[in-house]
């Protein structure tokens, strides 16, 4: 697989080449992780894109609404990329990855690309290489790029340090305003929206929407110095959609304008840098020879009782840095 031949494919247009490089860049081989880094200097960096994190509890309609949210978008002109993330198990590790059952329209659509992923046991609500697919879908010409989390509750935060501004789902009757002030996840909400308000639910939506929209100003306010706006939407009947994609969309140019997507890219830039840093501390631990000639004795220890996990991992710390 040659890294220039790949990316002329990907720049062209071509969305099984864009599927194949996303598939590169998650392979933990280390011969394809050196051609996925090359893949990825030779993307760059793609102006006036706009990156958007859907977030909210499970069941509260994130495919559905990105499928309603998606069009609307391409209605307007824009090419939309979303990156799902789908919740692993913890004993089989496999995933369903049938977020995209959900996204009949955008599935389908010439204008869109849809990419279902397993968390892979990742914590934070994305996947391990989410950063460098939605780095890819950029080079592909997709100017929207939407990655929905693993919906997995208050602490799904990772997100944040990915996407330009965050969405957060909610539905009426989740909590009352000590709720909605509580920190995690709603401090890292540059929007809301209670979803599915529509027929006889649509007055206990609006009710969610006027405690919500007290709740927000008890929160810190967030980076750009705004508080979350609240709105109803309904995936169903397409209501509270196009306001949706409004608010998204005028948020984004102001903070574009104020140069804070600028600033925040390059801070999320840094926070990758450490965590790059620390997976790789980790795979070469893992693979150092004296570690892996002594873990299985020091594991058998811990299980017996014969020692605790913290002085077994002292041991192996203490080899490898002998090793090194």
């Amino acid at each position: 697989m040659d890294p220039k031949d790949l990316h002329t494919r990907l720049t062209s247009g071509d969305r099984s080449a864009l599927a194949r490089a996303i598939t590169l860049v998650e392979s933990t081989r280390a011969d394809e992780q050196a051609l996925a880094h090359d893949l990825l200097d030779l993307c760059g960096s793609v102006p006036g894109t706009r990156r958007i994190g859907i977030t909210g509890p499970p069941g509260v309609g994130k495919s559905t609404l990105i499928d309603a949210l998606g069009m609307h978008l391409i209605g307007n002109g824009h090419r939309v990329a979303v990156l799902a993330i789908d919740p692993s198990s913890g004993r089989s590790g496999g995933s369903i990855l049938g977020d995209k059952t959900r996204m009949e329209r955008l599935g389908a659509h010439p204008s869109a690309f849809v990419r279902p992923t397993a968390s892979g046991g990742t914590l934070g609500g994305v996947a391990r290489r989410t950063r460098e697919a939605m780095l890819l879908c950029e080079a592909a010409g997709y100017d929207h790029i939407v990655v929905e989390t693993v919906g997995v509750g208050q602490s799904e935060l990772d997100v944040d340090r990915m996407t330009d501004l965050n969405v957060l789902l909610t539905l009426a009757g989740a909590g009352d305003e000590l709720q909605g002030i509580k920190r995690g996840i709603m401090e890292s909400a540059d929007l809301i929206a209670v979803t599915k308000a529509d027929g006889d639910n649509a007055p206990r939506a609006n009710a969610a929407r006027m405690d919500l929209r007290h709740a927000v100003q008890l929160l810190p306010a967030r980076h750009h110095g705004g508080r979350p706006e609240v709105l109803c939407v309904s995936a169903s009947t397409g209501a509270g959609i196009a306001q949706l994609a409004g608010a998204i969309g005028a948020l984004h140019a102001r903070l574009a304008e104020g140069g804070h997507v600028a600033r925040r890219r390059a801070e999320q830039g840094r926070w990758w840098l450490h965590q790059a840093v620390g997976e790789g501390l980790l795979e070469l631990f893992r693979n150092d020879p004296r570690v892996t000639e002594a873990y299985p004795a020091l594991e058998a220890d811990v299980l017996s009782g014969r020692t605790t996990p913290f002085r077994a991992a002292q041991r192996l710390l203490a080899l490898f840095r002998t090793a090194s």
